[in-house]
């Protein structure tokens, strides 16, 4: 089988560009690694560079310890299957699994045995004879991979191969690519922005912004500790409510953190308040999922956020309250564009120094960090704006509540996320 490693490579496109900032990663033997990030983020790119369609510009990248760069893409023992399947529309379905082989040579009882082997795999054994034009768009995508298993590479990239299916057919899908190359044990690389995918299929996530990795470790990691703001606000659904704090520490006591009109007490006993203490009288990100808040009675003692229903959305299984409470959003700018502030001179209007750090957590990860002149000056990451929160809460299926309802909401402090005013978390140890 194969590992890759990609040591601090960047790739700038002729017009000065950086699409692909410095990243260093490693992927080990048999793994499955999802790349996620917003369209644009150079994830592709990644992988056109680890199959040799793309040089780097900078940095080196090594299969099973070998540098490949001087290497042809037909030497590379590297399968690729595309976003628009790339099937040749003139050969049949036969035809289309079996050119690798006919290319390298395989005799003709081999081949189509090899090929009706993995049609089978594939459940498309049945239009083994038809053309792609005569295919759904979910048996063309099964042809795709039949063509690039069949050759038994070493490494599969796959580059969003389910993006232009419906999404029944992408969960169907899904499931029988995480299978089969877990049964093949084939190393794998996996291109998607569809966090369902990456969080459901992989065995770790890599987190791309603008070129720059954000974030490495396995879907448990890096959803329950985000490494950075953009994590955070990237992950989850509905997004992670991150709110503005002013933190003030009552030493051996409690941290105060006011939200606004309301706070909330981190008891002292929590290994986390020696962490947010260190920001005493400064501003700080609180993020709360909707899982770690639950409607509660008015008169409910303890950490308690209180405020009124704007608007709700209902979703079948569940529905969505959206909370008024007196407190400041932080919004997370996915691209980066740039959009303004509504206070001029807030305090957060820019968090992109430190959104560009590369972290490495989880086996087999590795990361860097770019000097500081560079991240602001190569990387910008764009501005980040303050907003009245929308608190998100989950209650049942159309609740009898309305928008303009009062509701108080517990939240569980456990469950809570803090980051400082760059963008990185806030850990034990860290400042």
């Amino acid at each position: 089988m194969s590992t890759v490693l990609l040591k601090d490579v960047t790739k700038v496109w002729p017009d000065g560009t950086i699409a692909v900032n410095h990243v260093s990663l490693d992927v080990e033997d048999g793994e499955f690694l999802v790349l996620l990030g917003p369209s644009g983020c150079g994830k592709s790119t990644i992988l056109r560079m680890i199959a040799g369609l793309e040089d780097p510009s900078e940095g080196d990248i090594l299969l099973n310890g070998d540098p490949v760069l001087e290497l042809a893409p037909r030497d590379r023992s590297i399968a690729m299957v595309f976003q628009d399947f790339a099937l040749y529309p003139h050969m049949t379905v036969n035809d289309n699994i079996g050119f690798p082989l006919r290319l390298s040579g395989m005799e003709t009882n081999n081949r189509l045995e090899k090929v009706g082997d993995v049609a089978s795999a594939l459940g498309i054994g049945d239009v083994l004879g038809r053309k792609p034009s005569q295919l759904s768009g979910g048996q063309r995508q099964r042809v795709a991979m039949g063509r690039a298993i069949v050759r038994r590479p070493g490494l599969f990239l796959m580059d969003e191969p389910l993006s232009n299916l419906d999404s029944g057919l992408r969960a169907e899908l899904r499931a029988e690519i995480t299978g089969l190359t877990r049964e093949l044990g084939v190393t794998t690389m996996y291109v998607t922005h569809d966090q369902a995918e990456a969080l459901t299929m992989a065995d770790r996530v890599a987190i791309m912004r603008k070129g720059v990795l954000q974030d490495v470790g396995t879907p448990t990691e890096v959803y329950g500790r985000p490494a950075t703001l953009y994590v955070a606000a990237f992950l989850g659904a509905p997004r992670m409510n991150l709110l503005e704090a002013s933190v003030y520490v009552h030493l051996d006591q409690y941290v105060t953190l006011n939200l606004g009109e309301q706070a909330l007490y981190l008891p002292w006993n929590d290994i986390r308040a020696r962490a947010v203490a260190h920001y005493h009288g400064e501003r700080i990100v609180v993020g709360m999922r909707a899982e770690a808040l639950t409607p509660v009675a008015p008169d409910v003692p303890g950490d308690v956020l209180r405020g009124r229903i704007r608007y709700l959305e209902h979703h079948g299984h569940e529905s969505l309250a959206y909370l008024d409470i007196g407190a400041t959003a932080i919004v997370v700018d996915e691209m980066g564009t740039g959009k303004p502030d509504p206070e001029p001179g807030g305090a957060f209007r820019r968090f992109g120094s430190t959104l560009q750090k590369l972290t490495g957590r989880g086996s087999g990860a590795t990361a860097t960090v770019q000097p500081p002149e560079e991240r602001v000056s190569v990387l910008d990451p764009g501005r980040h704006h303050r907003r009245p929160a929308e608190l998100a809460v989950r209650l049942a299926p159309y609740p009898a509540v309305s928008p303009g309802h009062p509701l108080s909401i517990a939240v569980r402090m456990d469950m809570l996320h803090f980051f400082d005013e760059r963008g990185d978390r806030i850990d034990v140890g860290w400042r």
